[in-house]
C-alpha cells in the first residue's frame, strides 16, 4: 500500500498477476450465527493468460471448541455435506492462527469465489472476532460475471455452470474441490471476458462486469 493510501485509507494495490479463488465450509448458511469451519484457496496466475497453480494452494480446518458445560450443536446433515466430522473440528487449527495464516497466504491478491459474498462475510466476521481486523483485499463474485459474459446461458448454480463447460469435481461441497472447480470456471469464461474487456482484463474490469449484472434484469 502506498503512503497516500495509508494516510487517506484508499483501496490497496492488488497483485494482478495472482488472483486467489476462495471457498469456505460452515456450520450452516446463517452469516450472523453459524461458524466458519474451514477455508480453502487456490491461486490463478496470469502469464499473461490465466493458469491454475496447483502448487499454490491453502487449506485449513478451524478448531471448534464447545462452550464449557454446553454440548456442541451438531448438524449431522451438514457434516455429511462437507465431510468435516466432530473429531476433525475439535482437532483443527486455532482460529487466530488459521486466519492469520490465510491473510499471509493471500497477501495482496484479489479474492474471488462463486456466490462469494457468503465466503467474504463468514471470513470477515471470524477475522473481526479473533483478529480484530478484516483484510482489505477486494472480492469478486464470479456468478454475475458469468451471467454477463455468457448471456446465452441460463445457468445459475455452480453445478449448472460446470455442466455447461464439462467441468468435473471430485467432491462437491468440499472447499478445496470447489475452489478448483471455480478456478476452472474462471478459465472457461476467460475468452468471453476478453471479448467484453479486451485482451488483458484486470480485476477491476471483472468487478465492473459483476456490478453491471444488477441492471440486466432477470437472467
Amino acid at each position: 500500500m502506498s503512503l497516500l493510501q495509508r494516510w487517506f485509507g484508499g483501496a490497496p494495490e492488488v497483485d494482478e498477476a495472482r488472483w486467489v479463488v476462495v471457498d469456505v465450509e460452515t456450520t450452516g448458511l446463517d452469516v450472523t450465527r453459524d461458524r466458519l469451519l474451514a477455508i480453502a484457496a487456490i491461486a490463478v496466475r496470469f502469464t499473461p493468460q490465466p493458469v491454475i497453480d496447483l502448487h499454490d494452494s491453502f487449506e485449513v480446518v478451524l478448531r471448534q471448541d464447545a462452550a464449557a458445560g454446553e454440548p456442541a450443536a451438531i448438524d449431522r446433515d451438514n457434516i455429511l455435506l462437507h465431510g468435516i466430522g466432530v473429531g476433525e473440528q475439535r482437532a483443527g487449527v486455532d482460529p487466530a492462527v488459521a486466519l492469520a495464516d490465510f491473510e499471509r497466504y493471500v497477501a495482496r491478491s484479489p479474492l474471488l469465489g462463486f456466490h462469494a459474498e457468503f465466503d467474504r462475510a463468514m471470513i470477515g466476521r471470524a477475522s473481526r472476532a479473533v483478529l480484530g481486523r478484516v483484510a482489505p483485499n477486494p472480492w469478486l463474485d464470479l456468478e454475475p460475471v458469468a451471467a454477463v459474459v455468457r448471456r446465452d446461458v441460463r445457468a445459475r448454480s455452480l453445478d449448472e455452470w460446470m455442466a455447461v463447460f464439462g467441468i468435473t469435481c471430485l467432491r462437491r461441497h468440499q472447499a478445496a474441490a470447489d475452489t478448483l472447480a471455480t478456478a476452472e470456471l474462471l478459465l472457461a469464461l476467460w475468452p468471453a471476458v476478453q471479448r467484453e474487456c479486451g485482451p488483458t482484463p484486470r480485476f477491476a474490469d471483472l468487478r465492473k462486469l459483476a456490478d453491471s449484472r444488477r441492471w440486466m434484469g432477470p437472467h
